[in-house]
């Protein structure tokens, strides 16, 4: 390019004519598609997991209540502003907050479209149809680390939830086939299940326990199901994870049909603080920390 230039260019002319040229054209717009780390809002829990993997705090988000009922693990940071629901975030406020970027599940809550007249957008998926949430979760933490010239954290993360996964082995080594039921009350009569194409079932592949649950899943690797269904699981270990909901459960364990159960019986019926079902790897080791205190050895 530097044989184009006339050497008898003024400066500002010179200055001119090289903003106008390809090169610095497309370094400006590289530069203008920075993102900063401190104004990211995440409308959904996934990325505000994925987000804490990479020890970045949410400028704002979705649903902090529920978040606190339903994922508990890992604990927000304080001064997180809030943004409305999932499904139904405050727009106008959203506009207001100025984000430099506004990550969201995929499928879940506004159109994309919407969202980027306010700021660029990133969507993730839970599952994208392979059924191994767990994999696509990995995928997913390294986009945003490159999307935020992060790859060393997120490299770095994996890396230690690797070791995490083997060093927890061991504590379900002497479980053999003893199977386990995952599951958390939705209200009187209905109970959420999870089996095949969950995240929870990778980690129970790579952990070597059996699922108790061989029934229909939905997308989401989970199923809505009569509490009568649960009947039908003999011989497991039964875990119910509980999202401030103990009137509820007490309702129903003061039941008949509840104290009917098998599990029930065998005394083989625990509660437990929430984990997150559709989350990504901190979910996995917060699942699996909870599950090696339920069913695990010392070993």
């Amino acid at each position: 390019m530097s044989e184009l230039i006339n050497p008898f260019l003024s400066r500002r002319q010179l200055l001119t004519a090289l903003a106008l040229s390809p090169l610095l054209l497309k370094m400006g717009n590289a530069q203008a598609a920075t993102v900063d780390p401190h104004r990211i809002v995440a409308l959904e829990w996934l990325p505000v997991e994925l987000m804490l993997a990479l020890g970045i705090k949410p400028y704002a988000m979705a649903d902090i209540k529920n978040y606190q009922a339903w994922v508990g693990e890992p604990k927000l940071p304080d001064g997180i502003i809030e943004v409305g629901l999932r499904t139904e975030p405050n727009l106008e406020l959203l506009t207001q907050l100025k984000p430099s970027l506004i990550l969201y599940s995929a499928g879940y809550g506004p159109q994309p479209e919407k969202l980027e007249r306010i700021a660029p957008g990133l969507g993730f998926s839970f599952n994208d149809g392979s059924g191994k949430p767990l994999t696509v979760a990995r995928q997913s933490l390294t986009e945003l680390g490159e999307k935020l010239g992060m790859q060393q954290a997120a490299s770095d993360h994996l890396r230690k939830f690797d070791q995490f996964i083997e060093q927890m082995k061991p504590r379900f080594a002497a479980r053999g086939d003893k199977p386990v039921l995952l599951m958390t009350l939705l209200d009187s009569r209905h109970a959420l299940v999870i089996g095949k194409s969950s995240l929870f079932q990778q980690v129970m592949d790579l952990l070597g326990v059996k699922n108790a649950w061989s029934g229909e899943t939905n997308f989401w690797g989970s199923a809505v199901v009569g509490l009568e269904r649960l009947a039908e699981v003999k011989d497991a270990d039964v875990i119910c994870l509980d999202h401030n909901n103990d009137a509820e459960m007490a309702r129903v364990m003061a039941t008949p049909l509840w104290n009917a159960m098998p599990f029930v019986r065998q005394n083989r019926f625990q509660r437990v603080p929430p984990v997150w079902l559709y989350g990504a790897t901190l979910s996995a080791m917060n699942f699996t920390t909870m599950l090696a205190k339920a069913i695990g050895s010392n070993a």
